[in-house]
């Protein structure tokens, strides 16, 4: 299972990639860096949430797991 701070680590780093690509769709979308950084904003920080919570249901679950890793 992971340490907290590689968790949290892993999901800031996922969604500082995430908001530079939602940016670039957004712009694509839009014609505008401000608009499109906007959505992917309000994108990072559910996406931050939803990757944490995700994460967390999922590391207290045994199903799958070989059992070598529990």
């Amino acid at each position: 299972m992971d340490s907290r701070i590689r968790l949290i680590t892993k999901s800031i780093t996922w969604q500082v990639m995430g908001l530079c690509t939602m940016t670039l769709i957004g712009y694509f979308y839009t014609g505008s860096f401000s608009a499109g950084g906007g959505i992917a904003l309000v994108g990072v920080f559910t996406g931050f949430i939803g990757f944490l919570v995700h994460e967390t249901v999922w590391s207290k679950i045994r199903w799958g797991r070989n059992k070598d890793e529990i």
